[in-house]
């Protein structure tokens, strides 16, 4: 899978669905804004959480996504290897499948 064209095509989707139904984006934006914000928890550490999410629900979308995320706070390939164990660990065979996804969104938009 090509992770950057993966992750454009999502977003100019969701752009797409956003001229629909606005209010609802609107509405999840002021939501996710606030869930993002450093408090005692730093944004890093809520984006791990919300990997691990990704990876147990199989969402390819998020995956790309929080991954991108971790790239833009500075996330390294061995922190995010220990997490992707941890998130193989809780979910067995299919989050091994899926932190593979991960590991190789990872490493294409590292680049």
């Amino acid at each position: 899978m090509d992770w950057k064209l993966f992750i454009k095509d999502t977003k100019n989707k969701f752009a797409n669905l956003n001229n629909e139904i606005p209010n609802t984006f609107e509405g999840f934006n002021i939501m996710g804004k606030e869930a993002k914000k450093n408090g005692i928890v730093d944004e890093k550490t809520k984006e791990f959480v919300a990997l691990g999410i990704a990876i147990s629900t199989r969402c390819e979308s998020c995956i790309g996504m929080h991954v991108e995320s971790l790239i833009r706070l500075g996330t390294s390939r061995e922190e995010l290897v220990e997490v992707l164990a941890m998130c193989s660990y809780m979910g067995g065979g299919p989050s091994i499948t899926f932190s593979a996804k991960a590991l190789e969104a990872y490493e294409q938009l590292k680049n």
